[in-house]
């Protein structure tokens, strides 16, 4: 069933694109306004959201290595910049900057597989203004999709420990780049790999893979349908069995082992689609025990959620489980209230005072801190120069427009994030809603805030 790629990092052009057109129409108008007047003052924009969807207890950071790589890679190519002018929006002089455009910022962020709360910014964009706002758009696309699925994904791991997980959700992702995304994402939280081909050669992706039930109904017996299969892949292949009668499939598959097994060949699992999963695997490991198979293991997939799967982990002898559309469509929560807004522009703070939309101002970092037996305490959101007790979440990442975090081998960045999922509060690690992990603002932080209020009132009355 599984097959291992070789890790690798992806060539130059495989990665997400870093199309520069990718953007909102406003961003590259507002950008011509503010190269129009002069306003091009380093600004420092963060991404953070806002508050956690009804069933969740934490979200999980992802997507900083293709924000990276999108930075670094960020171009206007000729064909870009001639469609740009056909639009008769955009000076000639706007266009011509565009034509040289480079991304020179500098950006901190939570390394990725960092557990995280609402108001936490987990990056943080320090540029002339027009460079960061442009790459807005891009940035909250991906830091919201990989986040989105990492914490979707967490949750199928804390609910299913020692148990098998693998990424079936190609098919019903929104989009190729999503999908290709959400495999990584998952096996960063802790998957064990996926059926995603492309993600296997991209991300050295751990590749698992089974039948469909149309390789059993292509023949006019299912016990030779089974037995081909079994042996196009001696080595351990994973038969489908619920096509017609899930037991009766079973032991077919027990009658088959004999021969099988003098010809070389091994089934290393047999798969459930379909019905109520935990009865039939009940009935299908009594089968398979008695037919002296208590080695073969028991895969489930079809429509489970975390929920789920946590009762058929507990209560019925599955080993492992094929994760669908609730993962890569995130299903109970497909979206995230996240933003990335302007908190200081030209040495000033600067916050956002719209109806339930206030932001803290100011460049912010967080600090943690864990107790005896290393699970979180308290997070402090305050001032990046006026530093909390604990170790401080946000590390540098780029500097000058150049990568300076090292990429590390997507097994390294698993082992980051079960760290971080192990620092979890007990109540956290549940799929049950538990009391809100408490972010605590500091008070320079809400003493800036009222400063900025009250410098802006005075402007608006032209003090």
């Amino acid at each position: 069933m599984e097959t291992t790629a070789t890790e690798r990092h992806p060539l130059p052009g495989e990665e997400p694109s870093a199309d520069a057109l990718l953007t909102d129409l406003y961003q590259l108008t507002m950008m011509q306004a503010y190269y129009e007047a002069e306003t091009i003052a380093p600004a420092s924009f963060e991404f953070f959201v806002r508050k956690l969807p009804p069933t969740r207890n934490f979200f999980l950071a992802a997507g900083l290595e293709q924000v990276l790589d999108y930075l670094e890679r960020l171009r206007f190519s000729d064909a870009d910049i001639a469609w740009l002018r056909s639009l008769h929006r955009f000076s000639d002089e706007f266009l011509d900057r565009l034509r040289s455009f480079r991304f020179t910022g500098d950006v901190d962020a939570m390394p990725e597989g960092t557990v995280f709360f609402p108001d936490e910014p987990i990056l943080r964009v320090v540029a002339p203004l027009p460079e960061a706002q442009l790459v807005e758009t891009r940035i909250v696309n991906l830091l919201h999709l990989e986040s989105l699925i990492a914490s979707k994904a967490a949750r199928f791991v804390l609910a299913a420990p020692g148990k098998t997980l693998v990424d079936f959700g190609l098919r019903r992702a929104h989009g190729t780049e999503a999908g290709l995304l959400a495999a990584r994402t998952a096996y960063i939280a802790g998957f064990d790999g996926t059926a995603t081909v492309r993600a296997g050669q991209r991300f050295g992706i751990p590749l698992y893979g089974t039948m469909a039930h149309s390789f059993v109904q292509a023949y006019d017996s299912e016990v030779v349908a089974l037995e081909r299969f079994a042996r196009a892949y001696p080595e351990g292949s994973t038969l489908l069995i619920d096509t017609y009668d899930t037991e009766a499939a079973a032991a077919k598959v027990v009658g088959l082992v004999p021969r099988l097994r003098e010809a070389g060949v091994r089934i290393a699992a047999v798969r459930i689609d379909s019905g109520d999963l935990g009865a039939h695997a009940r009935r299908v490991r009594r089968i398979l025990d008695e037919g002296g198979l208590a080695d073969v293991k028991i895969f489930a997939s079809g429509g489970l959620d975390e929920y789920l799967v946590a009762r058929l982990a507990t209560e019925s002898p599955i080993d492992g489980f094929g994760i669908g559309t609730n993962l890569v469509t995130s299903q109970d929560a497909p979206g995230l209230d996240c933003a990335y807004k302007l908190q200081e522009y030209a040495g000033r703070a600067r916050r956002k005072r719209s109806e339930g939309k206030a932001t803290w101002p100011g460049r912010k970092q967080v600090y943690r801190t864990v107790d005896a037996s290393n699970r979180m305490v308290s997070d402090v959101l305050t001032l990046e120069r006026q530093p909390a007790d604990g170790a401080p979440l946000l590390e540098p990442a780029m500097r000058g427009g150049k990568r300076i975090a090292t990429r590390l081998p997507l097994a390294a960045v698993r082992e980051r994030t079960a760290a971080s999922l192990a620092q979890l509060p007990e109540p956290l690690r549940q799929l049950e809603t538990a009391p809100a992990f408490v972010v605590q603002v500091a008070a320079c932080v809400r003493r800036l805030a009222e400063e900025v209020d009250a410098y802006e009132v005075a402007q608006s009355r032209g003090q």
